[in-house]
């Protein structure tokens, strides 16, 4: 009898002759999740993905595999030759286990027989079982509808017996459609967006713009916080870091005050294209909610648009702040977003900022600017990390 983890995947299922491919990444990344641990044999069966984990802590791989995107659902699980005999004595067992830990006053046993060359069966089998159990334990009766505990049987080309699902973040493998580069600042939403876009298959590089030395180097470090927990998820990535300050004086100097939010989102759009498109990302991800600050109204998002060819990804557009904190502790980023450090956007902040900007207007604005000149400069002072797994 050896001990396995069941790992399941979802619409990777609907991807047709596709599916080799979702299924070899989602194998390779399982594999690097689990690599400073040993070596654990990774492989797939007819349509799951199995870890051999005997002599390795169950639980640490577990909570790997758990953040490892297209995976749905996890079962430790106990896997043995088929024999119906030994296939009760196994659930019995797993019972009988699960007795010592909690009280459970009733049971179900839930059967699949995914080799039909098995004589019995799935309703058979459960019968059977249940019948074997209520012959062994007495203070257990069978509840089909709301069971304490339920064990699974399934039966394939070995008999694998489990009680647990533990449900994984779904989606589909890093890297199958494409990458993007986040604009990272230290809130709480952009951390959320690129966490969504990431499940959605999409690699992941980051830019952080900050405004040093009027925000601090602690508000820098927050946001490489930040990072390394999406590296987590997303696997090891590059972040880049641009000081928008000499921008921001150009913009106060020689701009109306109320445009100064919107033409320096329109600089920090048009860098990280620049920088996207260097780093062969196929768009931008930003964490805007509609109409959530002056900058995300409907009017001031589709000035921002204009400034960049590249597709921008906006995953919370439709969320209000109650979903998107909720997603945020959810991924553990919350409590370091809502440290009380200062990030660029607080520079220079306007009283009345302009919330219906027109296209016209903030065209103008941008010819009193050298814009190519301190888009370059910028980027020539600009800092690059790599932000790696912590495991």
């Amino acid at each position: 009898m050896e001990k396995v983890i069941i790992i399941r995947y979802g619409e990777i299922m609907l991807k047709g002759l596709n599916k080799s491919y979702f299924e070899n990444k989602l194998v390779k990344h399982i594999r690097h999740a689990l690599s400073d641990l040993g070596k654990l044999k990774v492989y797939k069966e007819h349509s799951r993905i199995y870890v051999n984990v005997e002599e390795y802590n169950e639980n640490q791989i577990i909570e790997r595999i758990k953040r490892v995107f297209g995976v749905v659902s996890i079962s430790p699980a106990k896997r043995f030759p088929v024999d119906m005999e030994n296939i009760k004595k196994v659930v019995l067992g797993e019972l009988q286990d699960k007795l010592q830990k909690k009280v459970i006053k009733t049971f179900k046993i839930e059967s699949k027989r995914g080799d039909k060359k098995f004589p019995m069966k799935s309703p058979e089998i459960s019968r059977e079982i249940g019948g074997f159990v209520l012959e062994n334990i007495d203070s257990i009766s069978v509840d089909v509808h709301r069971p304490d505990i339920a064990i699974n049987v399934e039966i394939r080309n070995n008999a694998f017996v489990f009680s647990e699902k533990i449900n994984g973040f779904g989606g589909l493998p890093l890297g199958t459609n494409g990458k993007g580069l986040l604009l990272l600042s230290g809130g709480i939403d952009s951390p959320v967006a690129g966490w969504l876009v990431a499940k959605r298959g999409v690699a992941l590089e980051a830019i952080h713009f900050h405004s040093y030395p009027f925000t601090s180097e602690r508000a820098k470090e927050k946001v490489i916080d930040l990072a390394r927990m999406l590296a987590t998820y997303c696997g090891e990535f590059k972040l880049h870091s641009i000081n928008l300050l000499p921008i921001q004086k150009e913009i106060n100097e020689k701009c109306p005050e109320e445009e100064m939010t919107i033409l320096s989102r329109r600089f920090m759009m048009k860098i990280a294209e620049r920088i996207a498109l260097k780093s062969k990302c196929d768009a931008l991800i930003t964490g805007e909610s509609i109409g959530q600050v002056a900058s995300q109204t409907v009017n001031s998002l589709q000035v921002t648009n204009e400034a960049v060819n590249l597709p921008v990804f906006r995953p919370l557009i439709a969320m209000d702040k109650v979903d998107i904190i909720q997603i945020a502790k959810q991924i553990n980023t919350y409590e370091t977003s809502i440290l009380p450090f200062e990030d660029c956007c607080t520079v220079f902040l306007p009283k009345h900022p302009v919330t219906k900007p027109k296209l016209e207007k903030i065209l103008y604005s941008e010819t009193l600017l050298n814009v190519e000149a301190l888009i370059n400069e910028a980027i020539e002072n600009m800092d690059e990390e790599i932000i790696e797994l912590e495991i």
